[in-house]
């Protein structure tokens, strides 16, 4: 790459937006409007690298968001950008969101954090919980996380009264998650098939991305993304029971790894 393409882009990832909330076309439909990180993980033109799902497991090798339009140089250079502020100018990334979100457009409007990327730190996810506790009354948030432990000391104690979150299965903290009995933590669930999401007795949000956080069953199924290369990938499987499967391998692949150490030292 010549000098003067790397001093473009890395001038494109760290350049102010004008708007930093976007509507893609599936949202767009419902009203909502949307905030994006980059799917998963990868490196910025300076060479640094970021991880936008620090808590990504099975999910990370289906996921809709490191494919398609997403993928499309424009698109993953904005979602770039996006992740550079929050990493390296949060105060502000802090302040503009702030200062936008107020604008009329917003008013009784839903906001969703991520429709790709998640919460990578402490200090951003405590960044929304301000913009949001700030944010007009009628102006709503909600969001899907694979960072349960991160939500557990910081949200779930006192989260803010416009917001709402579903948990989402497919991540490496899955097992701090309640699935079951009386009072299930609200969690999604990628099954291959909207039969399947029927037959598991989860609640299809197809219809609407809202049925997530507010739909009566906290066990929302999500039909597959019709992409014949990730479908193929997921097979018959769920989100959940590739992520169980993968905790299962790597717990054994510790086990034998600390039986070798223990060996070498007796």
């Amino acid at each position: 790459m010549s000098d003067t393409t790397t001093t473009e882009k890395t001038r494109t990832n760290t350049q102010k937006p004008r708007r930093l909330l976007t509507q893609n076309s599936q949202l767009r439909a419902e009203g909502i409007f949307n905030f994006s990180l980059p799917a998963w993980a990868g490196r910025f033109a300076d060479g640094s690298t970021y991880n936008a799902c620090p808590e990504a497991g099975a999910c990370a090798k289906l996921c809709y968001a490191r494919v398609g339009t997403y993928r499309f140089p424009v698109v993953l250079a904005a979602h770039e950008r996006n992740m550079w502020m929050t990493m390296h100018a949060l105060a502000d990334w802090e302040a503009q969101m702030a200062e936008e979100i107020r604008h009329k457009r917003f008013r009784g409007k839903w906001i969703r954090l991520h429709d790709s990327g998640d919460f990578h730190s402490d200090e951003y996810l405590e960044a929304w919980l301000r913009i949001m506790r700030d944010a007009p009354e009628d102006t709503w948030f909600y969001c899907y996380t694979k960072s349960v432990s991160m939500f557990r000391r910081l949200v779930e104690p006192n989260p803010p009264k416009n917001f709402l979150w579903c948990y989402s299965l497919g991540g490496m903290e899955d097992h701090l998650l309640v699935l079951e009995g009386d009072r299930p933590d609200r969690h999604a669930e990628v099954f291959p098939s909207a039969e399947e999401v029927e037959a598991a007795g989860y609640t299809d949000q197809t219809e609407s991305d809202l049925l997530s956080v507010l739909s009566e069953s906290p066990k929302v199924g999500i039909p597959a993304n019709r992409i014949p290369a990730l479908l193929k990938r997921q097979g018959s499987e769920t989100f959940g029971s590739l992520q169980r499967a993968l905790d299962k391998k790597i717990a054994e692949k510790r086990k034998r790894a600390a039986a070798r150490a223990l060996h070498l030292a007796s």
